[in-house]
């Protein structure tokens, strides 16, 4: 009997054993089940993290097949200003951009036919889908619905040559997705025009002064010049300096109107001239006359009491090649440059270092908190795109049998709308939204 009760405590003891044993393997597996879920979840959040790092060793991914932003404001324009503050936006490259131009000739009224290229037969459509990318920075598209928000109850006035013109009208094309703009007023030559968009308010003007001096002008709307130029140098153009309080925003600059044959006045007496022969002139070249036009014009812009936000242009260079435009110059390319393929031309790159010394030195006389004059420095991105001229295509099917005896000029200054032109908007809007 002792024996039989000895092994039933045996079997206890043994299925207490087991049982715990048991308990203990389940608590366990449990315990190791939640910790590889927890190691999971910490891992993957971690992966996650690091797949937002930028590697500043690659080049920014393009952003060009995104649709226009949409909305009043980004909602990372905060991280998008600490970062454009620190690049420069004018420094990048052109890349493709599948989705196009966001109107066309038959979409937008305000072209004029001298860049309506599509309309007068130009048969290639490449230079159509490219668009400006700054190298360290992000480059939002332009967004017209943004842009009219900003502008409720202001003025922008565009003031200067046809580059001038040619810029308001892509600016017309494109705001017309969101408002079309009334025109309410054009001098005789259709030169200074000004559009009023009701809805926000807004007014915007081109105004023509392609000295920014005082000037007299003897040329016809065909350019053919019955007289020299004569231009003071003292004097500013009262046809922007008078309007210039009514502004709030400005887009200005100078031109290659000074490369013209010009006599130059300070006092109202003759000082000398550029390419003037045979009138007994002494010769002191254009550039004289161009630095004292833009240090005349940034000082007035400074010093003025009303504090209009001024982008002050930089020169825009034009690709003629074999020839100047009345010389049998051309272009006939149909792709961008990439930065190593082209040098900026002798006028352009000594206009170029006027604007900037020029504008170097205003920028020291004045605080930073005061300075309201932006140098929107468009000549590099300009200077590679050699494909977004009108040239032959600035009249209506140049060669069309009716126009096989008429004389094709060429256009490798102006730019075709829409074309390369369009991406100043997007870069203005930026150091509008950044500023």
């Amino acid at each position: 009997m002792k024996a039989l009760n000895n092994n039933n405590v045996s079997k206890k003891q043994l299925s207490l054993v087991f049982v715990k044993f048991a308990v203990c393997f389940l608590l366990f597996g449990l315990a190791y089940r939640l910790f590889l879920s927890n190691f999971q979840q910490f891992s993957q959040i971690e992966v996650n993290d690091t797949a937002f790092v930028p590697d500043n060793t690659l080049s920014p991914p393009a952003t060009v097949s995104q649709p226009p932003v949409t909305g009043d404001l980004p909602e990372n324009v905060v991280d998008r200003t600490l970062q454009n503050e620190k690049c420069d936006l004018f420094i990048g490259d052109w890349v493709p951009d599948p989705s196009g131009p966001v109107y066309t000739n038959s979409t937008c009224y305000t072209i004029e036919s001298h860049q309506n290229c599509m309309k007068n037969g130009r048969p290639d459509t490449d230079y159509l889908y490219w668009r400006w990318n700054p190298r360290d920075c992000e480059l939002p598209r332009f967004s017209p619905k943004k842009f009219l928000n900003l502008m409720r109850n202001k003025s922008f006035a565009f003031i200067g040559d046809s580059i001038m013109r040619n810029h308001v009208q892509s600016l017309l094309c494109i705001l017309s997705q969101e408002e079309q703009g009334d025109e309410v007023y054009h001098d005789k030559q259709f030169k200074s025009r000004r559009w009023y968009f009701p809805t926000h308010n807004f007014t915007l003007s081109v105004v023509w002064s392609p000295f920014l001096a005082k000037s007299t002008i003897f040329e016809d709307d065909d350019g053919v010049s019955t007289d020299i130029i004569q231009l003071h140098l003292d004097k500013l153009d009262d046809d922007w300096t008078r309007q210039f309080d009514s502004f709030d925003y400005v887009v200005i600059a100078g031109g290659k109107w000074y490369l013209k044959s010009t006599i130059y006045y300070e006092n109202d007496k003759i000082v000398g001239c550029h390419y003037c022969p045979g009138k007994n002139i002494t010769e002191v070249g254009f550039d004289y006359a161009y630095r004292k036009a833009m240090n005349s014009t940034m000082k007035f812009i400074t010093s003025s009491k009303n504090k209009a936000y001024t982008f002050f242009r930089t020169t825009t260079p034009d690709h003629f090649e074999n020839g100047e435009w009345n010389t049998g110059g051309y272009c006939n390319r149909t792709g961008p440059f990439k930065q190593d393929e082209v040098d900026i031309g002798y006028v352009d790159e000594v206009m170029r270092k006027i604007e900037l010394e020029e504008f170097e030195s205003i920028s020291r006389t004045e605080s930073a908190d005061r300075l309201t004059m932006k140098l929107f420095d468009t000549t590099f991105l300009s200077l590679l795109r050699p494909d977004g001229h009108p040239g032959v295509y600035r009249q209506y099917q140049p060669f069309a049998k009716e126009n096989m005896n008429k004389k094709i000029q060429n256009d490798c200054l102006h730019w075709c709308l829409p074309g390369p032109i369009d991406s100043w908007n997007d870069v203005m809007m930026e150091m509008l939204f950044t500023s």
